[in-house]
């Protein structure tokens, strides 16, 4: 079977830490990252500082995670390298061609992300029905806006 979509690049990685002041002394004043914007969910546990390097389609985030409860789940904090993101290029196709081949998604479906993009999640750990996972990682799958298919398809030299 052919797959249907393209994992275009780096969207994003996501550090957590007890504190986002730590992790900003060195993403922030010694890398030099900009702080592009925050994020706060009771939903998700999470109080977040929305960093950039890079510009244009080829921007990477760096969130900076910590919990405003270090007592609930999820716990941001627990692992230091809480997910990586992909920009797909088409996010419903892929989820739909992943579960039917064995990959396993965490609870709550697609859905508006920190930043303003549909994301889902990739369960860390396979089941019997979904056997495929992150192998302990958990992968968030990004909707690439159409800047960013078309600045990956022209590096591509599609």
């Amino acid at each position: 079977m052919t797959r249907p979509f393209k994992v275009l690049g780096i969207q994003q990685i996501a550090i957590g830490g007890p504190s986002k002041e730590k992790l900003r002394t060195l993403w922030v004043e010694k890398f030099g990252l900009e702080i592009t914007s925050t994020f706060v969910s009771e939903r998700e546990n999470v109080d977040e500082d929305i960093c950039a390097m890079g510009t244009g389609p080829f921007k990477v985030e760096v969130d900076l995670m910590q919990p405003l409860d270090p007592e609930k789940k999820p716990a941001v904090h627990a692992t230091p390298l809480n997910h990586v993101g992909l920009w797909i290029d088409d996010l419903p196709k892929a989820v739909e061609w992943l579960s039917a081949n064995g990959v396993r998604f965490a609870p709550g479906g697609i859905r508006k992300g920190a930043a303003g993009f549909d994301i889902t999640f990739l369960h860390p750990k396979g089941n019997e029905e979904f056997p495929i996972g992150g192998e302990g990682v958990l992968i968030e799958l990004v909707q690439a806006p159409p800047e960013v298919v078309s600045a990956f398809a022209k590096l591509a030299g599609n």
